[in-house]
């Protein structure tokens, strides 16, 4: 009852969120902060989430299925730190090198070369090779990303920066950013980056270039700040290849990248959206698969249900995710919007964190 109803332990597994929340960082989750969510799947293994351990065994039974279902729902916050089910997670390949870590529809793209229905034909055809598991909403791989977009909101991201309703939004004080840092004449050296700003050389978040003072470095916001005000020019850097393909994956949004996206606008419940052929991509999904209707388009015509339509009326709230290592994160500009049912809870407290020991100064901290 605790568990699903007030709060539950995780554990970080992933750098997405650095330098806020740190890989083996263990956290409680509050279940209560946007209303206890009661399971699609109550017949399942107590204390176990979607497998039974050391197998590919699902430890649930689809034989009953409960409608969402949210007590005292609460809605999410701009900036809230979130646990949520992963919404690409519905299908999966049941494998230990894929599951979330290489999703299912990003196998099937690439198995296509960019046309999904030949990539899935193939998955298909080959079922020893790429065995799949179907999971509902709650059963999903749990996923840990900060929300930067509410509902009705309209969000782009310039120089990984978020932008929200045409206002820029600050960067979380931890969250991770390639720079190239041209200082006035001074000279940085490995200990100085780790005791002054928490640059590591060693994990290869500190770099010099072949110009004099010019240095390639991963910083967070706050060393960005104190950094600038020593009179250092911080220049956002790629670095990292930017030329993946990033959500809708279509030929009207080919030029939207991972440190530059959008804007896009975030279903809100109640809200009338205009179909159009340059839309119909970036909310498809939404509608068929987390709204369950049958939506599709066919010669410049949609049809819902049967029904030729215009316009479409959303039933659910969405969110839009984003890692706070913003270079280092499969997030929203992967896979697009978070349903309000996949919401879990709210992070809220690193009770225990190690690498090579505890990281004692962590302990107790409130994630913000």
């Amino acid at each position: 009852l605790i568990r699903t109803f007030v709060f539950e332990a995780y554990t970080i597994p992933s750098g997405s969120m650095e330098k806020t929340l740190l890989v083996n960082d263990f956290l409680f989750v509050s279940k209560f902060s946007y209303g206890p969510r009661i399971p699609n799947t109550p017949l399942s293994i107590p204390f176990v989430h979607n497998y039974i351990p050391g197998t590919s065994s699902k430890s649930y039974t689809t034989a009953m299925q409960l409608p969402y279902i949210r007590w005292f729902s609460s809605p999410v916050e701009r900036g809230d730190v979130v646990v949520f089910n992963f919404p690409a997670g519905d299908t999966v390949i049941n494998l230990p090198d894929y599951q979330s870590a290489m999703p299912y529809y990003d196998v099937i793209r690439m198995m296509g070369n960019g046309n999904e229905e030949v990539g899935r034909k193939f998955v298909l055809e080959h079922p020893g090779q790429y065995p799949l598991a179907i999971h509902p909403p709650d059963k999903a791989d749990n996923y840990i990303k900060r929300c930067v977009g509410v509902a009705g909101d309209t969000i782009m991201v310039r120089n990984n920066t978020v932008w929200a309703n045409g206002k820029m939004e600050a960067n979380p004080p931890k969250s991770l950013i390639h720079y190239t840092v041209i200082t006035n004449g001074q000279t940085l050296d490995a200990y100085t980056m780790k005791e002054q700003y928490d640059v590591d050389q060693d994990r290869g978040e500190f770099m010099q270039t072949n110009k004099p003072f010019e240095y390639n470095m991963i910083l967070t916001e706050d060393a960005r700040v104190e950094m600038e005000k020593l009179g250092f020019k911080v220049i956002p850097n790629p670095m990292i290849p930017n030329g993946s393909p990033v959500f809708p994956y279509d030929k009207y949004h080919n030029n939207w990248t991972r440190d530059n996206f959008g804007p896009i606008w975030v279903p809100k419940k109640g809200a009338v959206l205009n179909l159009t052929p340059e839309n119909y991509p970036v909310y498809e999904r939404a509608i068929r698969v987390y709204e369950n209707n049958a939506f599709y388009q066919r010669d410049g015509k949609f049809f819902l249900n049967g029904t030729e339509v215009t316009s479409y009326q959303f039933k659910l709230n969405y969110y839009w995710m984003m890692g706070d290592n913003r270079q280092g994160s499969q997030d929203s500009r992967y896979w697009g919007f978070v349903p309000e049912d996949r919401i879990v809870g709210k992070a809220w407290l690193i009770w225990f964190s190690y690498e090579n020991g505890p990281r004692w100064k962590r302990l107790f901290n409130i994630v913000k």
